[in-house]
């Protein structure tokens, strides 16, 4: 069986207030192609559809095209989708009755029935080109606090050993139902230990990275889990079978180093044969002047000047994101002016304008431009504001707190 593995499309996702449908189309039209020309028997998204638990009307019209044209191009594609924490779950699920017409699975949240997890929602079985079922999916979507079962205070970590119940019980549910030479493949959206994170675009979750998930929550017996969150691709714990696909466009300028790319997994009989990346094509460039680091005005501009200039025939959202960074010894008010108007005529857009200032007596290569309030993560902000007032930092507990009550906001409903 083939099986291609992608996470963290984040439609619906701008950059500075630039809107990213364009490149997000060109990716889903590629994925399209892929998924045709390397003849995947099943697609796993794992998590984060959306940017935003209320997303655009565009993001969702590009979210119901994309599943139109991938059944009326692959009929026989089966299509698994897990909700992620930008998600809503409410809104991912709403539209369950259609999509299982036509033969696509969406977890959005934790689904329960009398009281109960709902095991037949969780469970779906991948289909080989025969129409075979070849492998079991267990599809834990990404998991909320008030998701998690109760267990005893000395069992270590309340967090982490109810998501380490809630993934045994489901894979435990799938070797049942599997049979001789059918695979066992998981799918999350969680944060596991031993991993990078990108500061500027993942949302912590599940009340902060120090609850960060052990890789024995997927026994040896798991052919492949596919992991959604982190944005960078990457093995877990070292294991070729354990792996988070990265997100398939960079959500920050951090990431524009990053190698975007969504996985092809080969199963052969219940166990895993092969892991390929297929990198996917980057449409619109990120620039960073200088560099590294900062430099002086003066240098700066010497360098914007040297730039490639615009192309009319170039589309506008294939012009390239530009960052600046400039270190000044006192704030220059006409800074912005000054950099716009070298840049008149240029190719590049111009998305971030970071002044970093050496008037501390620091090297200058130790200076580092600082986060705007844009890029700071709601915890960060929360820590500042605690530390305003208290001089020990906020225990975990109240972080959880926090988290929790934080996770509710972004998730109500207008």
């Amino acid at each position: 069986m083939r099986l291609l593995h992608t996470s963290d499309w984040h439609l619906g996702h701008t950059l500075y207030d630039v809107s990213r449908d364009a490149e997000h189309a060109a990716f889903l039209d590629w994925l399209l192609e892929t998924l045709e020309a390397q003849s995947v028997d099943a697609l796993l998204v794992a998590g984060d559809i959306f940017d935003t638990a209320n997303p655009s009307a565009e993001a969702q019209a590009a979210w119901y095209q994309f599943v139109a044209k991938a059944r009326r191009r692959m009929p026989r594609l089966d299509v698994v989708v897990i909700g992620g924490n930008h998600d809503s779950a409410a809104r991912l699920d709403a539209p369950d009755p259609l999509f299982a017409a036509l033969g696509v699975h969406v977890v959005g949240g934790l689904p329960r029935a009398r009281g109960a997890m709902d095991q037949e929602r969780l469970l779906v079985p991948l289909h080989d080109a025969k129409g075979r079922v070849g492998a079991w999916v267990a599809a834990v979507p990404y998991l909320r606090p008030a998701d998690l079962p109760p267990v005893p205070g000395d069992m270590g970590d309340r967090l982490v050993e109810g998501v380490r119940s809630v993934y045994a019980e489901v894979l435990a549910a799938a070797r049942r139902r599997r049979q001789a030479g059918q695979a066992l493949v998981a799918m999350g959206h969680c944060y596991m230990t031993g991993t990078e994170l990108s500061a500027l675009s993942e949302r912590k979750i599940l009340g902060g990275n120090q609850h960060a998930l052990p890789v024995d929550l997927f026994p040896d017996d798991v052919a492949y889990a596919a992991l959604g969150h982190l944005h960078k691709a990457q093995r877990v714990g070292g294991r070729e079978g354990v792996r988070y696909s990265g997100s398939p466009l960079p959500l920050s300028l951090s990431e524009a180093g990053y190698r975007h790319q969504v996985l092809l997994v080969e199963l052969e009989g219940d166990a895993l044969r092969e892991v390929q990346s297929l990198p996917v094509p980057r449409t619109t460039d990120m620039v960073r002047v200088p560099s590294r680091d900062a430099a002086p005005l003066d240098a700066v501009l010497t360098q914007l000047e040297g730039l490639p200039a615009h192309d009319a025939d170039t589309l506008e959202w294939r012009r390239p994101y530009l960052e600046v960074c400039v270190s000044l010894p006192r704030p220059e008010p006409a800074l912005r002016q000054k950099v716009e108007k070298v840049l008149e005529g240029k190719a590049a857009r111009l998305v971030k304008l970071t002044p970093a200032y050496t008037g501390t007596g620091g090297a200058l290569a130790e200076v580092q431009p600082g986060l705007s309030l844009k890029e700071r993560t709601p915890e960060d902000v929360f820590r500042a504001r605690y530390a305003r007032d208290f001089e020990e930092p906020p225990a975990l507990a109240l972080l959880e707190a926090f988290h929790t009550l934080l996770t509710d906001v972004q998730e109500e409903s207008p």
